[in-house]
């Protein structure tokens, strides 16, 4: 399974949208882009293995994997990127301004069910990050 974020970069956050099917699943709010810098930045584009993690802090929720010079890259509930997330991305339900969103625990109970469905019947769960405007 194949899971698209599809970004739109602004100076003080990146919005996107998730689409996983074909079907758009929710949005996404992750801090700006900054040549990927620990903590600061959103991860680059490109494609990811995705799978289940678990935290005191975020209970059950997804793993980004091979990130290139970055760990612990999740997808856990947040209404404000600049606010609550260090690098991660927050499924949201609907966006109210530049890294700013609502009802992200909402969103991301849907996201995290879909992907956890795939991964628990066997199949391999891929993230794929491209600028909205490239398709």
């Amino acid at each position: 399974m194949v899971v698209r974020l599809l970004r739109t970069y602004h100076g003080q956050g990146t919005n996107g949208e998730i689409w996983i099917g074909g079907e758009f699943v929710c949005y996404a709010i992750e801090l700006p882009w900054l040549d990927n810098v620990n903590s600061n930045s959103c991860i680059p584009e490109g494609r990811y293995p995705l799978a289940k993690r678990y935290s005191k802090k975020f209970k059950w929720h997804v793993l980004v994997k091979d990130v290139d010079s970055r760990s612990e890259i999740l997808f856990h509930p947040a209404n404000d990127a600049k606010a609550e997330l260090k690098g991660c991305i927050a499924p949201v339900s609907q966006v109210r301004g530049v890294g700013k969103g609502l009802e992200s625990v909402k969103a991301f109970d849907r996201f995290r069910e879909l992907v956890y469905a795939a991964i628990d019947v066997g199949e391999s769960v891929f993230l794929e990050i491209k600028r909205k405007e490239e398709l």
